[in-house]
Order: structure tokens, then sequence, then C-alpha cells
């Protein structure tokens, strides 16, 4: 079953990704950005994507909890036991910069833990998908859902997660928009225990991919997420060895909570602490 959906995720972030690309190489669009409650930006775009990725995950039989959709009370989202959870351009920031590091997220949540997962890199062709059954897995160079394709034949074009890198010292992805204290001072340790660190920032999920796929060894993330910012990155970081903990106890992050905010947290790769 996890496959039949992962492979409807995979449609639906490429499609997406079409969508906001037409608007993003547009030289005439001014991206008709308004500001969210909570003063962050919101593209035509974002509201685009959503859109695409409603019409196709509304076929399936799980509700949808998007980022640019309606988020229904508590009382209602505890009996899904399985749902979607969807950042249709995460990075809205980076898009309205035109830096190309932005994302599409879809997951598939399964009693708080997501066990699938999708990240389209847009500008740079680059597909992220996993789910527990089949693995992790990286496809360069993918634009639109080609006429034919399976599960199967994207995972015989892609390369599995992690690939294995071998680093001097810890490589440290950190936010491009956000590296609060709280983060600089873990890095410090880092470097103090260690000899030395190596610093990669990246906006959007890219973060969490860049753990995944072994070109980092740890994202530390002391600053305010959301659930649809992590889930489809944790479903892939899960499916690669990988797993996000929140910092205050080693316990992964849960999804569909009351409160849809995330504690801080910290991705590497399980079993193994670097501070």
């Amino acid at each position: 079953m996890e496959q039949k959906y992962l492979f409807t995720a995979i449609c639906a972030a490429l499609k997406a990704g079409e969508k906001i690309l037409s608007i993003y190489n547009d030289p005439t669009s001014d991206f008709e950005i308004e500001r969210k409650a909570d003063n962050s930006p919101l593209t035509i775009a974002d509201r685009k994507a959503h859109e695409v990725i409603a019409t196709i995950l509304d076929e399936t039989p799980f509700p949808v909890l998007s980022e640019e959709g309606k988020h229904l009370d508590y009382s209602i989202r505890r009996e899904w036991n399985t749902l979607w959870i969807v950042d249709p351009l995460d990075g809205t920031k980076e898009f309205i910069k035109r830096n190309g590091e932005f994302t599409v997220n879809i997951a598939l949540v399964r009693d708080g833990v997501p066990i699938a997962g999708v990240i389209y890199l847009p500008v740079k062709q680059d597909l992220y998908f996993a789910s527990d059954s089949v693995g992790a897995y990286k496809l360069a160079g993918i634009t639109r859902p080609e006429e034919g394709a399976t599960i199967e034949s994207w995972i015989e074009k892609a390369s599995r997660l992690p690939r294995k890198e071998k680093h001097a010292f810890p490589v440290v992805v950190a936010s491009r928009s956000h590296l609060s204290p709280e983060t600089e001072e873990y890095i410090e340790l880092l470097r103090q225990k260690h000899g030395g660190v190596q610093l990669v920032s990246s906006g959007s999920s890219i973060k969490i991919c860049l753990v995944a796929e072994g070109k980092a060894d740890v994202y530390p993330r002391f600053a305010p997420t959301m659930e649809w910012d992590t889930a489809a990155g944790h479903a892939i970081a899960r499916a690669a060895g990988m797993e996000i903990y929140q910092t205050s106890e080693k316990r992964p992050l849960r999804y569909n909570k009351e409160n849809l905010l995330n504690p801080w947290f910290i991705v590497e790769k399980k079993g193994i602490t670097l501070i």
C-alpha cells in the first residue's frame, strides 16, 4: 500500500513543481506576495501548488493537512489515523530571492509517524523519495511524471540513500535564513569536541535531505518549525537510517499533534551522538 501512495505523492510533487516553475520563470511575475498572520510571506506559487497537490491527494482515502489549506480543529484531526502532511512550497523566502533553494514536501503519516515522504526541488530537478518498505532514494534530472513510470522504474534509476562519504570534521547543515544563538552555541561545542566543523548553509527542507544523503552529519534546529516543514524529510531520514530527535528528550518528532509547532530538534544518524 505504501508504494501505491508513494507513487501518488511523487506525481503530485512533480506536477506542483511544474506549476511553481511556470511562475518562478516568468520574468513579468511579481509573485503576488501577501503576508500571513505570522508575517511570513505567501505567494501565488504557494496557492497554486497547494491546489495541484490537494486535487491529486483528494483522490486517496486520507485527509490532507497542508500549510496552505484549512487547519481543522484537533477534535476532528485526532480521529485521523493516517493523513497527508503537505508543504506545497517550503522555502517561500528562498523562492522570492530566486536562489532555487525551495522544495515541495509531501508526507504520509500514520499514528504520528511519517511512513513515506517526497521532497522535490523544482529548480535543481532533484527528487528525494522514501517509504518504510522501499528505503530512501534520490533521483536527479526529473521534471515531470514520465508516461509509464512506476515506483520500480524510478527506484532502478535512483541512488540509494545514504551515500557513504568520509568527512574530516563533522559537517553541520544550518539554515540560510534562520541561525539562532542556540544553533551557534551547538556548532561551537561540536568544534571544541572534534577539533573543527564544516558548515554548510541551505534553505528549506533540503537541510534534512543533506543529512539523509550523507553529505552532512547533523542538522540542529533550535528555532521554530511546523509539522509540514519536517514530515516529508523525516520520512526520508528514517528510511535512510537517520532520525529527527527532540532536543529536550531523545525521542523522535511526532505528527498531527494538537499544537502543530515542532519542538527544537536534531537530525542525525540513529545511535550516534556527536556531542
